[in-house]
């Protein structure tokens, strides 16, 4: 099974403070970027595409340490311009995969089981599913930057967006795309939409073809500024996957 992991923007809020890219900005020992691998590759996933941009070949020169140590094989896809909406990235890594994959972005952190849970969405025919939180007022959620869901009342997405004004959950940044999610962010690209991977699910919407899967209760993350990445210090270490293959004595390659 593939995942596609988006690991090419800036991320100004955290990595100015850190002093490094933001995806190997370490939480519990190990690097965002490898907390991801690892949790996609203890919910199933053999094979992953990291998408890469700014400061690409700190990021890449990481990628066979990474891989190594969880056992899923990576491949980088890097973009020329990585200051775009992260739809860009979408597309970009997309080409590299047949058929379905699970979509997560490089500083989402996540419980054990959530993304097992995704993953069992694996094989749906169409659309996109996304993984969604109805506790809105969790201390983890950063208000002025979260993507905000409203649902249908079969529980497919009916908006989703940074400034909805009506919501009731919030977006956790995780996917099962199929390849109508990289149509759809190119068709609204094509329409004048910025192309922001919301963009691309709200035309799913659109079409009643954006599921959702309802994890609330189960712990994430976006580790997106100090604030949270202090919180996701404090937290992970009780929620992440088991180290398996991952060696605490090997230095970070």
């Amino acid at each position: 099974m593939n995942a596609l992991i988006l690991a090419a923007g800036y991320g100004s809020r955290l990595a100015a403070a850190a002093n490094a890219p933001k995806p190997l900005v370490t939480v519990a020992g190990r690097s965002l970027l490898e907390w991801s691998v690892h949790q996609a590759g203890a919910a199933g996933i053999t094979r992953a595409v990291v998408v890469t941009g700014h400061r690409a070949e700190e990021i890449e020169a990481r990628l066979p340490g990474i891989a190594y140590r969880t056992g899923v094989t990576l491949e980088a896809c890097r973009l020329a311009d990585w200051s775009r909406p992260n739809g860009y990235s979408v597309l970009a890594g997309a080409e590299r995969i047949s058929g379905n994959y699970l979509l997560m972005m490089a500083d989402h952190l996540f419980a054990a089981g959530l993304l097992v849970r995704m993953v069992g969405q694996m094989d749906r025919a169409r659309g996109a599913a996304l993984a969604i939180d109805r506790d809105i007022t969790r201390p983890a959620i950063d208000p002025d930057d979260a993507t905000w869901v409203r649902c249908r009342a079969n529980g497919r997405i009916a908006r989703i967006g940074k400034h909805l004004a009506r919501y009731d959950a919030v977006d956790c940044g995780a996917f099962i795309a199929t390849p109508d999610l990289a149509a759809a962010i190119a068709e609204a690209i094509s329409e004048g939409a910025a192309g922001s991977l919301s963009d691309g699910m709200q035309r799913l919407a659109e079409r009643d073809a954006a599921d959702t899967v309802d994890v609330t209760g189960l712990w994430w993350i976006d580790v997106d500024d100090p604030r949270m990445h202090a919180l996701a210090q404090r937290e992970a270490p009780a929620f992440l996957p088991v180290l398996g293959r991952m060696v605490a004595e090997r230095a970070v390659a």
